[in-house]
């Protein structure tokens, strides 16, 4: 049995002047331990997948979900919201794509991770060692003093680094990585790529990767699927896909033009020499 099982998926978004078809009835399982790779442009419907794996979005009638999510053999669409916030941030926990607009300027990093722990862990009784070592794990230098530091004096990979921290602080079994990458220089990009693939090895869970960028992909996605308005046009092992694409959409993305996060072009593709970045 598959640690996440999507069947059937349809997400759609209501006004009084129409309806927009989000999601449109996509499937795809996760495995323990496994990384997979969501590919797509803006809109293809990959972020609003992601917060629907514990119905993050908003209620109807604006927003209608259908179909099956189960997470470790349990229905996520008939949980209660006690249920439902027992597995958030514990179980599946998010990291997002704006560091800068997702921690609260007010507090320090270190209260913000400490809510987490407080919230699933209430009986700890070391919450700041815990907050401690978890931004040790990321990399932060000296986390006895960084853990009082505000967002604001941190700079955008040391803000995306609290992020993970604080995603980690609760031992998920599945991280949902939104555009980790986005707005940070290729070099910080590499450091934070190469700080979650040394952190799903160590942890042994699954990721989620969401992006556009085909660059981020290889090397470090076990699978990937690749999403166009809604509806998954393809799927596979990663380097299969990036080397013998079938659908035109995916052919598409990895022929446009893209330096890697290495700052060199991605090769192995007899077409490109290149990955890709969506618009």
């Amino acid at each position: 049995m598959s640690l996440l099982q999507i069947e059937d998926l349809k997400i759609s978004f209501h006004n009084r002047e129409r309806t927009l078809e989000a999601v449109k009835g996509i499937g795809f399982a996760l495995e323990a331990g496994e990384t997979l790779a969501v590919v797509g442009e803006s809109g293809s419907g990959k972020s609003v997948t992601a917060l629907s794996l514990t119905r993050l979005l908003p209620p109807p009638p604006g927003c209608q979900v259908s179909g099956k999510i189960h997470y470790n053999d349990r229905d996520v669409m008939t949980m209660s919201p006690r249920e439902l916030r027992g597995i958030r941030g514990k179980d599946i926990a998010y990291i997002f794509q704006e560091p800068s607009t997702s921690l609260n300027p007010v507090f320090t990093i270190g209260m913000q991770i400490a809510e987490a722990i407080k919230l699933h862990f209430p009986q700890e009784k070391d919450v700041t060692g815990r907050v401690i070592e978890a931004l040790r794990a990321v990399g932060i230098r000296d986390p006895e003093k960084r853990h009082r530091a505000y967002p604001h004096e941190l700079s955008g990979g040391m803000q995306q680094r609290v992020m993970i921290a604080m995603a980690l602080a609760c031992e998920p079994r599945i991280l949902v990585a939104d555009e980790p990458t986005t707005a940070l220089d290729v070099t910080i990009q590499k450091q934070i790529m190469d700080l979650l693939a040394d952190l799903r090895q160590k942890r042994t869970m699954s990721i989620i990767l969401i992006t556009h960028n085909f660059g981020i992909v290889s090397g470090f996605a076990d699978r990937v699927i690749v999403m166009f308005r809604g509806e998954i046009v393809e799927a596979g092992p990663t380097e299969e896909v990036l080397r013998h694409p079938q659908h035109p959409y995916t052919k598409a993305l990895i022929a446009l033009p893209l330096f890697n996060i290495t700052g060199r072009p991605l090769t192995g593709h007899p077409d490109s020499g290149g990955g890709i970045e969506a618009a």
